[in-house]
């Protein structure tokens, strides 16, 4: 088991109508997401627009948190709910979904079927035991900095630990001030 630091350097960003999206890391390594071929996919984006409309992804499951600002959302036929940081919202990616005003997000996309995801974020100071089930890890490091003691790890703002394979136990986890947020997922 093996954990592996990402930096800006090993993200892919694109240009949107509506601002940046940057991936954070895929699942399988190499799968391209234009193809929607993947297993999950971890990305950021940076929204600009006072209105969007979410890309239909009728085969993924979605998990969305805020990292800096706050959103209104409407997801399918609901009414409009405030999304604001330190919440994460799972949803189907094949119903309508809508935001208004601008945010920096973080996005989790299981493909249904195949796999099973989970986001917690969690607020700095902090040491907490997370005990993910075994599969794929992923530690994005929104600001401050985020340690794994016993794994002798650490990331900065930005910067992603990501861990492919891991086979269970908790993974203790100690962060300054600042957002972490931990996504695990599981094939099924």
């Amino acid at each position: 088991m093996e954990w592996k630091l990402l930096t800006r350097e090993d993200y892919v960003a694109t240009n949107w109508s509506g601002g940046t999206t940057t991936q954070l890391a895929i699942a399988p390594e190499g799968a391209v997401y234009a193809d929607r071929d993947f297993l999950w996919r971890l990305s950021s984006a940076t929204v600009e627009l006072d209105h969007s409309d979410f890309t239909p992804l009728p085969d993924y499951n979605r998990f969305l948190a805020i990292l800096d600002g706050e959103i209104k959302l409407k997801i399918d036929a609901s009414e409009p709910f405030p999304l604001a940081p330190g919440r994460v919202v799972a949803f189907d990616g094949g119903v309508p979904v809508e935001s208004w005003d601008k945010c920096v997000d973080f996005n989790l996309m299981v493909r249904k079927g195949r796999g099973e995801g989970a986001v917690d974020v969690l607020s700095g100071p902090c040491e907490e035991d997370w005990t993910p089930d075994p599969g794929d890890l992923a530690i994005y490091c929104a600001s401050g900095a985020v340690r794994l003691p016993d794994f002798g790890v650490e990331a900065q703002a930005g910067q992603t630990l990501l861990c492919r394979s891991f086979e269970g136990g908790p993974v203790k986890v100690a962060c300054e001030a600042g957002a972490v947020m931990l996504a695990s997922v599981k094939e099924v």
